[in-house]
């Protein structure tokens, strides 16, 4: 869950989309103005991508990581 600057949604969204790891997107109303579905293999890997290109992002001011267990006990994040 992200939020950003003001007025920034449609280029923070654009961005978003071309992180290849970056799997679904939605723009939301509320605390958080975009919601970012993100997959990896492993945290290692979950960490890089929301360090290194997502919390760079121009606008980008907070996120809230939930992680979310894959059901069948595999070591994807």
């Amino acid at each position: 869950m992200i939020t950003l600057e003001k007025g920034s949604e449609a280029e923070v969204l654009k961005a978003l989309e071309e992180i290849p790891e970056v799997k679904e997107t939605y723009q939301v109303y509320g605390v958080y103005d975009i919601i970012a579905k993100v997959e990896a293999e492993n945290m290692p890997e979950l960490e890089e991508i929301i360090i290194q290109k997502i919390k760079l992002l121009d606008n980008v001011q907070s996120m809230m990581t939930m992680i979310c267990l894959d059901p069948e006990g595999s070591d994807q994040a």
